[in-house]
């Protein structure tokens, strides 16, 4: 069995590699940071000057609630924020854009706010860790996945022999591994989603993973500009958040499918290739022009097909040749032999 595990995972193991952990700003500078502005603004206003605050009015407001978070060590989700004070903000959208701008202001991650975002993705496999409240949480049941906990700073004491972690595009296909036990077919490994654009806390579970784990982090996305796309934020980042892309994102992400040359190579049905539609085709433009893009040529000779062919495909269409064949051949064949770009 030992030996059946190693070839398995040869290829994989060899991506192993060793990483420096993530550094969050300590409690005392954070503290600092917010008195400093606050006192910029008390003394212009000593001196009868117009005080500058590149933020909208209510903001002091807010400053005054994450100072008290942070001096109390206790958490908040924008959600509790915005409904601690409905009238003053009028939207959740106002809370998350002056939670970001304050974040950048103050040149620390929004989460050293003390600030926390509700989690929607789910994660499964060869897991166990602890919640900052003590709580234990074991990712190994195979009929059900666990929710990306709100506080990916709080974890603690985490425990897996995973040898890869797989990043799922979509929460059908996720659901599809689970129901599949793709978990204990390959175990030991990692499986998380964040259904869709993925949020910050799954983004962050990711890289916590990453940093404390050193595995190979793979993406399974539909072969189309959007879910390419969504690949890119994982492991490069977004644009909304730049200023915390060095604590959001795993550089050393791979694509292991679905390629557009699996397309070919797997003689997926034509019934089940969908053409790209003009959005599509601008997308894929705006990829290939990207600078990190450019610098990988086998994404890019993968996106230049695509272009080619004119045609993308979900991660379903391989049901076309066997209902099973992604949990029984076409992932254990790419894990075991290294089919990823």
């Amino acid at each position: 069995m030992g030996s059946h595990v190693a070839r398995q995972f040869s290829e994989v193991d060899k991506l192993r590699t060793e990483l420096l952990n993530n550094v969050d700003v300590i409690t005392e500078e954070i503290l600092t940071r917010i008195e400093s502005v606050i006192l910029e603004v008390v003394t212009s206003l000593s001196k009868d000057e117009a005080p500058v605050l590149a933020l909208p009015s209510r903001s002091s407001w807010l400053f005054l609630v994450i100072y008290k978070l942070v001096q109390s060590n206790s958490f908040a989700t924008k959600r509790d924020i915005y409904y601690n004070n409905a009238q003053l903000f009028g939207s959740q959208k106002a809370v998350d854009g002056l939670v970001d701008d304050i974040s950048c202001m103050l040149k620390v991650s929004r989460r050293s706010l003390h600030v926390l975002a509700t989690s929607k993705g789910f994660i499964s496999g060869d897991l166990c860790y602890m919640e900052e409240d003590g709580t234990r949480i074991d990712c190994r049941s195979t009929s059900a996945a666990v929710s990306v906990s709100s506080n990916i700073r709080g974890i603690k004491n985490i425990v897996s022999s995973a040898k890869f972690v797989l990043i799922v595009e979509k929460d059908a296909t996720f659901q599809r591994l689970l129901d599949d036990d793709f978990c204990t077919k390959m175990s030991p490994c990692i499986i998380i989603t964040g259904k869709g654009v993925p949020d910050v806390n799954s983004r962050l579970m990711v890289r916590k993973l990453w940093d404390a784990l050193h595995v190979p982090v793979f993406a399974l996305v539909d072969a189309d500009p959007h879910g390419i796309e969504i690949m890119c934020i994982y492991k490069y980042g977004s644009v909304a958040m730049a200023f915390e892309a060095h604590s959001l994102t795993v550089p050393s992400v791979m694509w292991l499918g679905l390629l557009p040359s699996d397309l070919q190579r797997l003689r997926v049905p034509k019934d089940a290739l969908i053409p790209l539609t003009r959005r599509d085709e601008s997308k894929l433009c705006s990829l290939l022009g990207r600078p990190y893009v450019t610098g990988k040529p086998q994404w890019q000779k993968e996106m230049e097909l695509m272009q080619q062919s004119k045609v993308k495909a979900e991660i379903q269409s391989l049901a076309a040749i066997a209902p099973d064949f992604l949990t029984s051949i076409y992932l254990p064949n790419k894990l075991r032999y290294g089919g990823w770009v």
